[in-house]
């Protein structure tokens, strides 16, 4: 069983980076001309990208040993 500090911290820092990458975007006077719809869409989106992403690396990386 993965350790609860390494869980937490590979929850946290792709939120954290996700959360600063959106702000910046946010910040931007363009974002204002996007549709809330859009913007939804490309967020759930990525969200896809990443679930999937995390899936081969670790159909890749094979069973632990434990």
């Amino acid at each position: 069983m993965p350790s609860r500090k390494g869980l937490t911290s590979a929850v946290l820092a792709p939120l954290v980076v996700g959360f600063i990458g959106l702000w910046n975007l946010m910040q931007r006077p363009r974002f204002a001309s996007f549709h809330t719809v859009d913007v939804l869409q490309l967020i759930a989106s990525g969200m896809c990208f990443g679930i999937a992403l995390s899936a081969i690396l670790a159909l890749l990386r094979g069973p632990r040993a434990s």
